[in-house]
């Protein structure tokens, strides 16, 4: 892994070897179908340090499995290339060394071809391992544990795209085919709803059977006062209009960091915004657009989704208080499948019996830093350090966007990254202490 520090350790669970060697089939080619737009020129640029080029995403993801898999349990194991094992290391620091991350895009050797056969020689050996052996069941979390890391990377790869195109003065689409936002039936999005939750003595955290990451648990239990949360998503036409009443000229919203960061850097609106002619455009992965109204807003840190909220008279939610609105939501959405890869409009809420689209659209900043649950121990080796050392300094973001694989996704979900980070797809929706 890199920039995605949603990440962590399998959980204890069986797998049935012949589903997951179709599973590791689809999920290897989901990645390389969304590298299939790009030139062998878009592949290699990294145009920040905080992404990476293309062509390090599919040479890491596939390290991984050599490096945490094969290593492992081929007793005649032989690396595809022994440099890799450097130029492709994330942040292990258990196994060796690292190609310094700000100097990623000056790797135009190996050249694309031959990171893609690097991917062939390794997807040739798991796929082998799998079919003519039977792994034991500790071998087969951590080939799970590498799916849904590379599932990760595949909206890393999207994000980190967007950032690089959005460089380019042409403005250029990532693909000029994908579909346009489907608004939900009687969509107006203009009516926002709250929804009250009493307080009670909440279970958090991942429990029973499935894949999941060590950082969402150990089950626990906590007290969550009664709290009310937003309908939906904060939208584009929204935080327009906090643009508009001078939201980031008065520094009686920012915290001291964001205020400071916000002049630093001259933010004046979410990543992507510009303005044309006088109307406000945000630039997508189809290109440069007019603002949705209705459409979630997204690209904006969590210093400006928390300054947003106190001009609204609101709040950020805790993550326990979003985890306990999703627990029994349906896992629907806009989500990468959808192939719209931008926030679609949101429906009307009135009547609505429970808050809408948690999953899918935009991340969602919450209240809460990043830290260990009570109870929380870090995985020996490697893979402890796939998680637990990023408990500091980090934010939780939940429930997935328009770039996440819909069935990465669950209740219990913690993304986080550090608060001025903009280049993913974030959000926010509204909280408040309940009357």
């Amino acid at each position: 892994m890199t920039a995605s520090p949603a990440s962590g350790a399998p959980g204890a669970s069986a797998f049935d070897a012949s589903a997951l060697r179709g599973r590791y089939s689809a999920v290897r080619a989901a990645t390389e179908r969304l590298a299939a737009p790009l030139s062998a020129e878009d592949c290699v640029v990294q145009s920040m340090t905080d992404a990476s080029p293309v062509k390090w995403h599919l040479g890491h993801t596939t390290w991984f499995f050599e490096t945490l898999v094969l290593e492992s349990v081929q007793a005649n194991f032989a690396p595809f290339d022994p440099t890799f094992r450097v130029l492709f290391n994330s942040y292990y620091n258990t196994i060796g060394e690292q190609h310094p991350r700000p100097r990623r895009g000056l790797l135009t050797r190996p050249s694309l071809d031959r990171v893609y056969d690097y991917r062939r020689h390794v997807d040739r050996a798991i796929d082998a391992w799998i079919a003519s052996s039977t792994p034991a069941a500790e071998a087969l979390e951590v080939v799970e544990l590498g799916l849904q890391h590379e599932q990760q990377h595949q909206e890393l790869i999207l994000s980190d795209v967007k950032h690089l195109l959005a460089q380019n003065p042409l403005r250029p689409a990532y693909r000029e085919d994908l579909a346009k936002p489907a608004a939900d039936a009687g969509a107006d999005g203009a009516t926002l709803c709250w929804h009250r939750f009493e307080e009670d003595l909440r279970a958090l955290g991942h429990a029973g059977p499935g894949f999941h990451y060590d950082n969402e648990g150990p089950r626990h239990r906590q007290l969550v006062p009664a709290f009310e949360l937003a309908s939906r998503p904060v939208t584009q036409g929204e935080f327009a209009a906090f643009l508009e009443d001078g939201g980031y000229q008065q520094p009686a919203w920012w915290r001291s960091d964001g205020w400071a960061l916000l002049r630093q850097r001259v933010w004046g609106a979410p990543d992507y915004w510009e303005r044309r002619d006088g109307v406000w455009h945000v630039f997508t992965l189809a290109g440069l657009q007019p603002i949705e109204n209705d459409a979630p807003v997204c690209h904006v840190s969590f210093y400006e989704a928390d300054a947003y909220a106190r001009w609204a008279g609101a709040r950020l939610p805790t993550e326990a208080e979003w985890e306990t609105a999703a627990a029994a939501a349906p896992i629907e959405g806009n989500f990468v499948e959808q192939e719209v890869l931008h926030p679609a409009p949101l429906a009307s809420d009135e009547g609505r019996a429970a808050p809408a689209r948690l999953f899918g659209d935009v991340w969602e900043w919450t209240a809460s830093p990043y830290l260990a649950y009570p109870g929380f121990r870090a995985a020996a080796g490697a893979l402890g350090e796939y998680n637990a050392k990023f408990m500091c300094n980090q934010m939780v973001l939940r429930g997935g966007s328009c770039a996440s694989p819909r069935e990465h996704l669950r209740a219990t979900y913690r993304n986080f990254f550090p608060a001025d980070a903009r280049w993913q797809f974030s959000g926010l929706r509204l909280a408040r202490d309940a009357a």
